[in-house]
């Protein structure tokens, strides 16, 4: 009967969660887009709608897989857990504000002013492909590990351990990796090469954030340092 009643709480405490994560989730896409437009002072850019179609395309498809596959991730992700690192609670937002409002004002204003020369086309192709795939990635890695959260912290009540399947085969921080790479797309969907300088400080944010994680990790998660030993590279194999 205790076991019973603590999965009853246990999935009510998921199914609340998960709502919590969704309501933040949507909140933040129609925000974006809603901000994206006022800076740009138009409605018709297309690369502004290629940005937010491409954002809530991906939205979607994460809750299609994650809801039933890890409902305790989401959970998890809807709030910033006990035991989160100090110098993470500066390192999360400050990559929100730089990697998503400074970007999106940026190449909003730069659509309104006209600062760059217009993009090849066949580049903002190949952005897109890049920018598509890298969001998969990510995906693919929260769906293989269900400690994907929010904030750096050891979730010794869930349970931690280190995941070894899905994209960790080949990197130790796919996420990282994944979410580098749609950085440098962005600003090329979106038309702004001026926006490479806030997705330049966003990159360079999330490479320390990557080391830091990583010394956590290795410092006071069992295993980790072994599988250190496995899978040699943080980010991008063959380079670090």
């Amino acid at each position: 009967m205790e076991t019973h009643n603590s999965k009853i709480k246990e999935n009510a405490g998921n199914s609340k969660g998960i709502l919590a994560w969704a309501s933040q989730l949507g909140f933040a896409t129609v925000t974006a887009g809603i901000l994206l437009f006022l800076s740009a002072g138009r409605l018709d850019w297309m690369g502004g709608w290629a940005f937010f179609c491409l954002n809530l395309f991906t939205q979607l498809l994460s809750a299609w897989i994650l809801i039933p596959r890890t409902p305790d991730l989401l959970a998890e992700r809807s709030k910033v857990g006990k035991g989160t690192k100090n110098w993470d609670r500066f390192f999360a937002p400050a990559v929100m504000v730089v990697g998503t409002l400074a970007v999106i004002v940026t190449a909003g204003l730069d659509a309104r002013f006209g600062w760059s020369r217009p993009i090849n086309p066949g580049l903002w192709w190949a952005a897109v492909g890049v920018a598509l795939s890298s969001q998969l990635f990510v995906l693919w890695a929260m769906a293989s590990n269900r400690f994907f959260a929010t904030t750096v912290r050891i979730q010794e009540e869930r349970g931690h351990q280190v995941v070894e399947n899905g994209p960790y085969r080949y990197v130790r921080h796919p996420g990282y990796a994944g979410s580098i790479l749609y950085t440098l797309a962005i600003p090329i969907i979106l038309g702004s090469w001026w926006t490479f300088i806030p997705g330049a400080v966003t990159v360079s944010l999330l490479v320390l954030r990557t080391r830091l994680e990583d010394r956590t990790l290795q410092a006071e998660l069992p295993g980790y340092r072994e599988y250190t030993s496995i899978v040699h590279y943080r980010l991008f194999p063959g380079i670090w």
